[in-house]
């Protein structure tokens, strides 16, 4: 089975739906490589990434060791991941074309990342966007919480590690708009159609236009420089008691989230049957 399905539903549009819902969809080097390939066909206007089955993606494989068979390649030493990780978003950022975010059911962790550097982001109302690792283990990877969400927002979802609604992303400028879920699919295709009627020597402007203002105020150097954090975050007892249990029992990822979440009462807490 393919872990990335690709199809065009509309002329000037490619769609990317992460298919690995086993693993809640977190494949980026699939994801980066079809998006480089979008952005260099000229038939290509806009691209669209969602996921299949009942979440955008629940990030990272905690079961995994991420160190080994990265896509690409990052320089070692201290705080490798984080800088690889930011990386590898940036180049969504970076890509001439647009990439849409169509988001539903939970996006969290990495897969909150892959969300914020697409260039729009739609989401179903009753979706679910957080950061639970900075419970037990570190600040994000890419903090673009402070930059599309400002000071209290993202300072409130770094120190409690909650989650958002969809309504909520939107409103604090996660997301772009918030939809029933019945109509997140048919509001994204038209959104996509209309970029599709711009030339792409034109949009690719549009879109560098706002990146360059955002890139001026210090988006690009505030998150390399939070990679830092991270790693420092990685350093702590706290964090190495807790990671050090996935190596040991690879097995019992649940257990572990569950380990985490249980005092709040939420994710994997929330959604078991009463």
């Amino acid at each position: 089975m393919a872990v990335l399905l690709l199809d065009d539903p509309h002329p000037g549009v490619r769609r990317l739906t992460l298919n690995r819902p086993e693993k809640r969809n977190e494949l980026r080097g699939a994801i980066l490589d079809a998006l480089k390939a979008a952005d260099a066909d000229p038939a290509v206007r806009v691209s669209i990434l969602r996921g299949a089955g009942p979440a955008f993606s629940s990030g990272y494989d905690l079961s995994a060791d991420n160190s080994v068979g990265q896509p690409y390649y990052s320089p070692g030493g201290p705080g490798q991941w984080a800088r690889h990780v930011v990386d590898g978003w940036f180049t969504i950022w970076d890509l001439a074309k647009p990439v849409i975010a169509q988001v539903h059911g939970y996006c969290l962790a990495g897969g909150s990342e892959l969300a914020a550097c697409c260039d729009l982001v739609y989401v179903a109302e009753d979706a679910r966007i957080g950061y639970p690792p900075t419970r037990l283990m570190s600040p994000p990877d890419n903090q673009f919480h402070p930059w599309l969400m400002g000071m209290r927002a993202a300072m409130e979802m770094f120190l409690t590690g909650d989650a958002i609604t969809g309504t909520e992303a939107a409103a604090r400028g996660f997301a772009d708009r918030a939809v029933a879920a019945a109509a997140l699919e048919r509001t994204v295709l038209g959104i996509a159609e209309r970029i599709a009627l711009v030339p792409t020597e034109l949009s690719q402007i549009n879109k560098r236009s706002v990146h360059r203002a955002m890139e001026i105020m210090g988006l690009r150097a505030a998150i390399r420089a939070g990679t830092e954090l991270q790693a420092l975050a990685f350093t702590t007892a706290a964090s190495l008691q807790y990671r050090a249990q996935f190596k040991r029992d690879g097995g019992s990822v649940r257990d572990l989230l569950s380990q985490r979440d249980a005092a709040f009462g939420d994710y994997r807490e929330r959604d078991k049957p009463s």
